[in-house]
Formats: structure tokens, sequence, C-alpha cells
């Protein structure tokens, strides 16, 4: 399967090392407008071979042979890359957030369900050993009726960019979508139904405010809670701290329910089941998936999703990520900064009604 890269930075070239190992892939050309991002590019992908390269993306779609293009140009342009790429008819995946404002999100989410090839939204974090197997046991019934979620990433700041376009809300969409989409994503599958309202309160307290761009101080958020609301009565939370370095663990999971509790850690290799009699525990070892040829930056998980990825487009299966899991868990994040932002609770319906 021929790809096109679109955007080489960090995540790009996670990407073009991920395919370099996936059997059956090819990456034939890649896309960026900075020079060093392209040579990186290339040489992420030399042992395999070379590629055609290209400073802008539209040229890269009219004349590369291409079957499936991978965008993570920074988040703020998605929308405006996603347009010639949907036009192309070829399959995409687009890295997270899927866009960045609600408008964008809905102008998308309307595009993917006319798109004739595989949408797929890159929210990996799901594909994790231990969070997948989290995942599956809450299916299974392991804490009974879920009741309460709490996600925990304690880590370091957010790391530099081209330009160091992470470093605003206006480009990023805001650190609660930037990042926490994720978890937002993972909480969305755990609940199975949907979120009805949100309240966060959060700052920007430690990180990046010694440094100015353009006489601009960066202005994304570096801590906070969040609490989520259920329609089923149950709640999730988020603990979030990005000047947290020196933790064991980057993130934690823990549910409960009527019939007992669940936890699991990144990094980690086991689950933690616990009953609802006193200090009732046992560990569960958790292996790797044996198809991961590569763990790259998110211990395999951004891997397996190319393999579900390409199993879509070859099986003409749906994606198992879609736009519309990139629209709800966005839109989590984009209520959050809004709670923060005007101290109150913030229904999910407000934003799903507004114009």
């Amino acid at each position: 399967m021929r790809y096109g890269i679109i955007g080489t930075g960090m995540m790009g070239c996670e990407h073009i090392r991920n395919l370099a190992q996936l059997p059956g892939a090819e990456v034939k050309a890649i896309a960026d407008p900075h020079e060093a991002s392209r040579v990186q590019a290339q040489q992420a992908y030399e042992e395999r071979g070379s590629v055609a390269v290209f400073a802008d993306y539209r040229e890269m779609l009219t004349q590369s042979p291409l079957d499936a293009v991978i965008i993570a140009s920074p988040n703020h342009t998605h929308a405006e890359v996603l347009d010639p790429v949907f036009n192309s008819g070829l399959h995409v995946m687009v890295e997270k957030p899927m866009c960045t404002t609600l408008a964008d999100c809905r102008s998308v989410a309307e595009r993917a369900a006319r798109h004739p090839g595989v949408f797929w939204v890159g929210l990996e974090y799901r594909y994790m050993a231990t969070v997948a197997a989290f995942l599956d046991k809450l299916k299974e019934g392991a804490v009974g009726d879920l009741k309460m979620l709490f996600i925990r990433e304690h880590r370091f700041p957010f790391l530099p960019k081209v330009g160091d376009w992470n470093r605003f809300n206006r480009n990023t969409g805001g650190t609660l979508v930037e990042k926490c989409c994720h978890f937002f994503d993972l909480m969305n599958l755990a609940m199975g139904c949907e979120p009805v309202r949100v309240f966060a309160s959060g700052a920007q307290d430690v990180n990046h405010l010694d440094e100015s761009y353009d006489g601009e101080t960066p202005d994304i958020l570096d801590n906070a809670f969040v609490i989520v609301d259920y329609e089923n009565g149950a709640r999730g939370c988020l603990d979030l701290c990005m000047f947290a370095e020196g933790s064991r663990y980057e993130q934690e999971l823990v549910a409960t329910g009527d019939g007992g509790k669940l936890e699991c850690t990144v990094p980690g290799s086991e689950l933690i089941t616990c009953t609802r009699q006193y200090r009732d525990w046992a560990s569960q070892p958790i292996p790797a998936d044996p198809r991961v040829l590569h763990t790259g930056f998110h211990h395999g998980a951004s891997y397996l999703e190319h393999v579900e990825f390409m199993e879509a487009v070859r099986t003409g299966t749906p994606a198992r990520v879609t736009a519309q899991d990139g629209v709800r868990s966005a839109l989590i994040g984009l209520a959050a900064h809004r709670s923060i932002e005007e101290g109150r609770v913030v229904t999910l319906s407000e934003l799903n009604t507004a114009p």
C-alpha cells in the first residue's frame, strides 16, 4: 500500500518509522514546507529507500501515485489540508485532534461520512497493551456497573516543535483538546454512552512562562482537573500535570464499579483487579501484542493502528477510529476549556446546538 505523509515533524516521522516496519506498506512521498523536517523524514526512511519530496502537499497529491495519506501537520491546519485530500478520494489517517474548533470538526465529520475511502483518526492510546486489556476487561464486566473512571497523566512539558506552534491555544485547540483528546476518547470507550456535562479547573502555572514569540507569551495550560458526567450517571475525572517529569508512570487509569475496581498504568505490563472485599486484589500480567514490530513513542500503539488501518483499506471494513470519535473526544476538551474560562459547568448540548 502506497503512502504519502503530509507533515514530517516528530509525529510524521513516527508514522514513517512505523510504516518502514509494516509489511506491505511503502512510503512513496512526503510533503512539508520546512526543509529540516523534509530531511529528517528522508533519513527516517532511508533504510527502505528514497521517497518523492515536496514542499507543497497539494503537489504531492497530484503528482504521486498513492493509496493513502497520513496527515500529521500542525493541528490548526488539519481542516484545510483535508479539503484536497477528500477531493482526491484517497484513504486517510489524520492525527489527533481531528480539528481544533467545533465548526471544523462538524465540517470534517460531514465530509468523512461521504468519503469513499477509509477515514481514520489517530487516537492510538486505545491500542496500548495495558489500556486495551483494561478496556476489554471493562466490557466483560470486571467492575460490575462502572460508576467512576479516573485517568491521571503526569508528564513532561510540551516538546519543542517547528516554530513552537504548539505554545498557543489558537494553533492547538488548547491543551485539553491537543493532548487530552486521547483520554476523553478512552473515557468515551469505557463508558459506552454520551457525555453530558463537563466541569474543569486549570491554569498555566509553570511551563513556558519565560518564553516569548514576537512579544507574545504562550498561553497553553499546564495543569487541570476535568470532571465529565455521562448520560448513564457515571462520571470520569482527568488529572493532568505537565510539570511532573519525575513521575514513575506517565498515565494511570482506575475504573471503579459496584462490583470491584480495575487499575493499569502506562508504561506497565499488568492489570490490577480488586473485589469489594477488604484488600482483596490480584495482578494479571499483560503481554505485549506479538504483532508489534516497532514500539516507537507510544509502546507499539501507533504500529497497531497502522496494522488495523491497512486491514480496513484492504478488506473494505469500517474504520475502528472514526470521525465521530474525533468529534466526541475534541468536544469534551472544548467544553472543558470553556468551563475553565467561564468558571461554570458546561453542558455538551450547548456546544452541539451552537451555530
